[in-house]
């Protein structure tokens, strides 16, 4: 609806406008071709007029003079009353904060012993490498890459002559060259 109005709007403005450049158009060409080349006539010479009377001067009446008014009578204000000084406002008195005491030294915390996994029968000693197949079938029946795992520990078995009870940790328990064996990637090679 809006947009009829405006286009409503823009067609009569285009109208109105040509309409009047059209209507100037045609008075110039009127202007132009209806002059006739006439000479020149010498001009009328314009009326003078004569000055007109200065109005006349009129001398201002006397003013009414008013005598002035009497001031009317000053009062004296009462007189104040006398001024008591302030009472003192006494500050609120707050409690005195509590005496701080500082911590007593805690007394010196010793290192945790170290907890030592309940010790069970030490597995048997390994002799050949047909000892470490059992030994590493018990350690590895829980890793998610089984045959990885035995054959990892059968090397380590073979080369330390040991493995370590459970299928998780006590690696301590075989000695230095179980937990220091390492891969090409420096991880620890022994399950």
């Amino acid at each position: 609806m809006a947009f009829k109005a405006v286009c409503l709007m823009v067609v009569a403005f285009v109208l109105v406008t040509a309409k009047a450049s059209y209507m100037n158009e045609d008075f110039k060409e009127k202007a132009v071709f209806s002059k006739s080349v006439v000479p020149a006539s010498t001009p009328a010479p314009p009326e003078v007029k004569s000055p007109t009377p200065a109005p006349p001067v009129v001398t201002p009446s006397t003013p009414l003079y008013k005598p002035p008014t009497p001031a009317p009578p000053v009062k004296t204000p009462p007189p104040a009353p006398p001024v008591n000084p302030p009472t003192p406002v006494k500050p609120p008195t707050t409690p005195a904060p509590p005496v701080y005491k500082p911590p007593s030294p805690a007394p010196p915390v010793n290192p945790p012993t170290p907890v030592k996994p309940p010790t069970g029968p030490m597995p048997p000693p390994v002799r050949t490498r047909s000892d470490c197949t059992p030994l590493c079938g018990q350690r590895c029946k829980l890793h998610s890459r089984k045959r990885l795992c035995v054959r990892a520990c059968m090397t380590c078995c073979d080369r330390c002559k040991c493995v370590p009870p459970g299928t998780y940790g006590n690696r301590e328990k075989c000695g230095k060259c179980y937990t220091d064996m390492t891969t090409r990637r420096n991880k620890p090679k022994c399950p």
